[in-house]
Parts: C-alpha cells; sequence; structure tokens
C-alpha cells in the first residue's frame, strides 16, 4: 500500500482510504470486462485487440464522465451513481436523438434520474459500514 512508516506524514485512516482508491481500479476492470464486454476479444489479430481495447477505455472514460456530469447535477457523490444503470439509460438518450429530440445528455438523465434508476439505494450493509468507519476514525468524546 505505502512504503511511508512515519505517522506524522501519513496517518492510519489515510493508508486505509489509499487501499480503497487502489480497488477503484478492480472495479474499472470489472466494469471494462462485464458491462462493456472486453472480456471477450472480436478480433485475432494484434491490431485489432488492441483497437478494440482502446475503443472500450475511451468508451468508459467518456462513461465515468457522464456519470460525474450526472452526480453533479443531482447533487450526489459519484459514488451513489449507478454506472450500470447510466451506461443503460444511453439507450433511451439515443432513442431520443433518433425522434429528433436533440436532448442535452445530462439533463435528460438527471430528469429521468428516479425512472431509469440512476441513484442506487442505501442498502444495510452501505449503513453498516458507514456506522463501522465512525466509530473506527471519529474521535472518542472526553469524559
Amino acid at each position: 500500500m505505502t512504503n511511508v512508516l512515519d505517522s506524522e506524514q501519513l496517518s492510519a485512516e489515510e493508508v486505509c482510504d489509499l487501499y480503497r482508491r487502489r480497488w477503484q481500479i478492480e472495479e474499472a476492470f470489472l466494469l471494462t470486462k462485464r458491462l462493456l464486454g472486453l472480456a471477450y476479444l472480436s478480433v485475432g489479430h494484434t491490431n485489432g485487440v488492441q483497437i478494440q481495447i482502446l475503443t472500450t477505455l475511451i468508451f468508459y472514460t467518456v462513461l465515468i464522465q457522464i456519470v460525474q456530469d450526472v452526480a453533479v447535477a443531482l447533487h450526489q457523490p459519484p459514488e451513489k451513481i449507478s454506472v450500470e444503470m447510466v451506461f443503460r439509460s444511453l439507450y433511451y438518450v439515443a432513442k431520443a436523438f433518433s425522434r429528433g429530440e436533440n436532448p442535452d445528455v445530462i439533463s435528460y438523465l438527471a430528469e429521468r434520474a428516479q425512472l431509469f434508476g440512476l441513484i442506487k439505494a442505501e442498502r444495510q450493509r452501505h449503513r453498516e459500514k458507514e456506522a463501522l468507519h465512525r466509530q473506527i476514525w471519529e474521535p472518542l468524546p472526553l469524559s
């Protein structure tokens, strides 16, 4: 995780946060493989494989930017927005374009966030995780 051993430079909470951020890489690979179909290569030539990987990663980057913009529009943290549901909702944006509506993608998604299920529901495990985080990292009351 880190080679910084001095707690003055890097607190235990910061080390845990670095570890949590490290998992974002794994989540990115999972999304590109499962959601965007990069688990299966459709070509065998090296050049074709490179093109497929690069185009998928470019699309992933655009998708994540859309998720972040929708989060801002909805006044939510980005981790509360479902990447998968934003991806699936792009179908309806494309349909609106084909009908000649020419919508702004972010506004279109934000206005229909509940209909498309873009905001993740808060589950019990999320509440338990947050309670544990507070228990570990919030200072104890002095009494």
